[in-house]
């Protein structure tokens, strides 16, 4: 049953940023240089590399391209009070959505033709709000850098002598971490915690065929049970292997996280604790939405 959105005038990152991410965001921080090799490695493989192969190798998606996708993108910027990047369509096997968010360039979003073909309309959407939480937390330089190893590695020499281990280890775990808030992000647009377990479900073991016959109520119970079982000492141990090299946690942990944050006093008072617009499909915004 469909059911009027929440504006969320004034959100700022911080009112719904993971506590992880904060910790490891704080962590990066205190690391000399970081800045000075993102600046490096962007110099060395071309500043506008990645942002010109993209363009010439996606559709830009608009009022007058894929308007349903569009129209996702306008709605959620409007619920988390942000400003729409720029969203492209990639046609990719691989179910999968990323942001570039360099320093003083437009970001822009895409998202792979699989994963569309995957979701229905409210997933998309909940796809695209985690993307955008990356630029509401302004993961920025940070999430630039992530995305320069995880999409160069495999094409370009290894970053071995660029970045030590110890750095890329660091990356990951704040990766990690940050993947957390904007699943918040995701949830606080969708205003729907099963829409977005329901995208990690799919992402954890759906295809076009099967994901109309999964279960969420079984896929939430399974997540909850690797939950108890991960809070023991050989759990921890066994999950810290089974992450530590992954950019992304396990679905199953994201699903929990959500289905614990929608259950959270602080994500009910975000909602209700402010005086709020509700959205209304047929109005339009305020101001003209600019692209980046």
């Amino acid at each position: 049953m469909a059911f009027p959105k929440v504006f969320l005038l004034g959100l700022k990152a911080d009112q719904f940023r993971h506590p992880l991410d904060l910790e490891a965001t704080n962590a990066l921080k205190q690391l000399p240089g970081l800045d000075l090799i993102v600046r490096q490695l962007l110099g060395a493989l071309g500043e506008q590399l990645f942002y010109m192969e993209n363009i010439a190798s996606s559709v830009l998606v608009g009022k007058e391209q894929l308007p349903e996708i569009h129209g996702l993108l306008l709605e959620a910027c409007q619920i988390l009070d942000l400003e729409p990047p720029q969203l492209y369509v990639r046609q990719n096997p691989v179910p999968n959505a990323y942001t570039f968010a360099m320093r003083g360039k437009q970001p822009f979003m895409v998202l792979h033709t699989s994963l569309i073909e995957l979701l229905n309309p409210e997933e998309i959407q909940a796809v695209i709000a985690h993307e955008l939480g990356h630029l509401k937390c302004e993961h920025g330089v940070y999430l630039t850098l992530a995305n320069l190893i995880m999409l160069a590695a495999g094409s370009l020499p290894p970053f071995g002598g660029l970045i030590a281990r110890s750095l890329q280890e660091q990356m990951l775990q704040w990766l990690r971490c940050a993947e957390f808030s904007c699943d918040r992000a995701a949830l606080l647009a969708t205003q729907n915690p099963r829409v977005v377990s329901s995208v990690l479900m799919k992402l954890a073991g759906g295809s076009p065929t099967l994901a109309p016959k999964l279960n969420l109520d079984a896929f939430l119970a399974q997540a909850r049970a690797y939950d108890k079982i991960s809070n023991t000492d050989l759990g921890k141990m066994l999950q810290e292997t089974q992450t530590g090299q992954l950019t992304h946690p396990l679905p199953v942990l994201r699903a929990r996280e959500v289905d614990r944050w929608a259950s959270s006093k602080e994500y009910e008072s975000l909602l209700q604790r402010r005086e709020h617009m509700m959205y209304n499909k047929t109005a339009k915004p305020k101001g003209e939405w600019r692209n980046w």
